[in-house]
């Protein structure tokens, strides 16, 4: 879910100091792409460990005073003979804890130990509670993993040991660098693979980072190019660790489910621990909580969603699936039956021979990465990653694009998967303020001009991750891209509110014709309200370039196997202890921060929503009746408030204001 990266120079290192800022800094950059709400870098000696963090994005860390004062100081002090100097960095993306709280962003510090941390530790609430003892001071989840090794060392057990029995507590994909102040060495450590390491030939010098790709650039830069030339990078495996002594920098391997090996070196302390400075912010900035919708204002606010519930009955059905007549360019025969029914075809599944034969010129050896893997977070991409690991016996690589949109519950079902199956997980995190920013100019902007046809601007971001897929497949040289992508999840209605009519076709394979056709409604709509035109613009522009315009070469896991809502969920929450919406009976988008926002604008303008849609193409199916869809979508059509109230916050609009506009927006039924 982050980065991070650090580089050690032995005591026998011919390392020149005064190059440490340009790898530092060189390494900053290269890792921001995981994670830009907040970064920081742990700075240390054979004195201290220096600590600098902010709530700012690696960039602009690097032009920060303070930072420049830190890093320079450090520089030109006059290294001692036999000294070992090295530093540590993280660019933060913000799960657990407020990047505004400093003690909340890392490196972690406490118990006289350091830490960095990629990934989620999910189950720290209930470690907390397991383990009473231990005195919680920090929001964020990596402070229960230092705690714990603390009270493990103070049974006297070794650190291997100590380091291991708190691993084996932590659940989720989680990846550490650990430092204790007290002796001359680090641990690297990965339950699901997202780590790599190389040391120079000499064994003098250590570099790691999250990524091959990252480690690759880093290395062939001008600062370090010579010292690790003919250096291999390691892949840390899921489920080890990895010891390094300052002295000589070999690593001493250890399986985190398993004891440390008998016939390891001893690991003194030293005779003073360093002493650790954490340069805080002169002035801290304060969480200010957000106001809640109020209970009144639900209560109000049911009353008007009733009587949209009393009027949405009386619309005409089509007698076979559950779509109203406010669907765009439906029409119903003598039967009552609709055209979207009528033009259906089923679904023709491929079948598992013919995927086997289709990833069998993919598969590689040597634990090497054969496919790519796009996980959401939601229960169909989750389920798609366990079936390639498991079911097909592939190794795959999972990414993700966070586009600021993707909810924590989705982060952590991710975590909870990749760690499961100790699957590497790659994440590209988009400028998440701004992409916010431009969400709220657009809903802002849809606001004071509500037509159903512009809703797809507030999605409008998350488009690019087919760009850094293919990206990805490039930078890995993986051949191999698979998506789960569920078709019965087809919402052409919402192209259709921008009088494009079409059926059966996945949005992104759409014609050329139909493509103009897009550009010229969302043109006239752009005339008709100027508001569209602010600084989202082209982040919009590329979002339409990524999403229809470049080529896309993937295989579709839903093509082939048949999907089965009831094995799918009973598989992830038994299996996987996956979690669930605390305002929803529902799996289904429930990891996707946009969906109750958009779905509550459909339900009450058109009477529908996506809920009406994926029904209609189960009971088609043949997965499901019309009489259980009806009583289903009446369940989920009806609005999900604190998810809606997280869309709100998320983007800084008022939920109380958003909602009495939509409400009094023209309806598509009597009303």
């Amino acid at each position: 879910m982050c980065g991070i990266f650090g580089f050690i120079s032995g005591p026998k290192s011919n390392f020149e100091i005064s190059k440490f800022d340009k790898l530092l800094n060189n390494l900053f950059v290269l890792s921001e792409s995981r994670g830009k709400d907040a970064s920081g870098v742990m700075l240390f000696n054979d004195s201290n460990i220096t600590i600098m963090k902010r709530p700012l994005r690696a960039r602009l860390l690097l032009r920060d005073r303070e930072y420049a004062k830190t890093i320079s100081h450090f520089k030109n002090r006059s290294r001692s003979a036999g000294e070992t100097i090295g530093f540590m960095g993280h660019a933060r993306m913000v799960t657990n804890g407020s990047e505004e709280t400093h003690d909340n962003n890392q490196p972690v510090i406490a118990h006289e130990m350091c830490i960095l941390h990629n990934g989620i530790i999910v189950n720290d609430q209930k470690l907390w509670t397991k383990f009473p003892a231990l005195e919680r001071r920090f929001e964020v989840d990596t402070e229960v993993a230092l705690s714990l090794i603390d009270h493990y060392r103070s049974e006297n057990e070794s650190i291997i040991d100590s380091f291991r029995e708190s691993f084996h507590h932590l659940e989720g994909a989680n990846t550490f660098a650990f430092i204790p102040a007290d002796m001359d060495l680090i641990i690297l450590a990965t339950s699901n693979g997202s780590l790599y390491f190389a040391t120079s030939i000499t064994g003098h010098e250590l570099i790691f980072s999250s990524e091959r790709a990252i480690l690759e650039k880093a290395l062939s830069h001008t600062s370090v190019q010579k010292i690790f030339s003919n250096s291999n990078i390691v892949h840390v495996p899921a489920g080890e660790g990895n010891l390094f002594q300052y002295k000589n920098l070999s690593p001493v391997k250890f399986q985190l489910d398993k004891p440390a090996p008998e016939k390891t070196p001893s690991f003194e302390k030293r005779a003073t621990a360093r002493t650790l400075l954490d340069i805080r912010p002169q002035r801290e900035a304060k969480t200010i909580p957000t106001p809640r919708f109020n209970q009144d204002a639900i209560k109000d606010n049911d009353q008007f969603i009733k009587r949209v519930n009393d009027s949405i009955k009386n619309l005409r059905r089509c007698t076979k699936c559950v779509l109203p007549e406010t669907f765009p360019f439906i029409e119903f025969d003598e039967n009552g039956v609709c055209s979207i029914c009528r033009q259906y075809e089923t679904l023709q599944f491929k079948g598992r021979d013919a995927l086997d034969a289709v990833v069998k010129p993919f598969r590689k050896t040597h634990n090497q990465p054969d496919c790519l893997v796009p996980i959401s977070g939601g229960r169909d991409s989750c389920y798609g990653l366990h079936y390639i690991k498991n079911e097909l016996n592939l190794n795959p690589v999972a990414y993700t694009y966070d586009w600021g949109m993707v909810t924590d519950l989705a982060r952590r079902n991710i975590s909870r998967m990749c760690g499961a199956l100790g699957v590497e997980h790659i994440l590209i995190s988009a400028d998440i303020k701004t992409k916010r920013k431009y969400i709220r100019q657009n809903v802002l902007a849809w606001l004071k001009h509500p037509v159903l046809g512009t809703v797809p601007l507030f999605m409008a971001g998350d488009k690019q991750f087919f760009y850094y897929a293919q990206m990805l497949k490039k930078q890995m040289n993986i051949d191999l891209l698979l998506f789960s992508f569920n078709r019965l999840e087809q919402t052409d209605f919402k192209v259709g509110f921008a009088n494009i009519n079409r059926t059966q076709k996945m949005a992104h394979a759409i014609a050329n014709t139909t493509k103009m056709q897009l550009m010229g409604y969302y043109g006239l709509e752009y005339l008709r309200n100027p508001a569209y035109i602010n600084s989202s613009l082209l982040d919009t522009v590329f979002s339409f370039f990524s999403y229809y315009m470049v080529p896309k070469t993937f295989e579709t896991l839903y093509d082939y196997i048949l999907w089965n809502e009831s094995e799918v969920n009973d598989l992830l929450i038994n299996n996987y202890k996956w979690e669930t919406a605390n305002d929803t009976k529902s799996t289904w988008r429930i990891g996707d921060g946009t969906a109750s926002f958009y779905n509550y604008i459909y339900y009450v303008m058109a009477g529908f929503s996506e809920n009406d849609t994926f029904k209609s193409n189960q009971i088609r199916e043949g997965m499901t009746t019309r009489d259980k869809a009806m009583i289903v979508i009446e369940q989920e059509n009806q609005p999900r408030y604190d998810s809606f109230q997280w869309y709100c916050d998320t983007i800084g609009i008022d939920m109380q204001s958003t909602l009495k506009v939509i409400n009094n927006t023209p309806k598509l039924y009597p009303f």
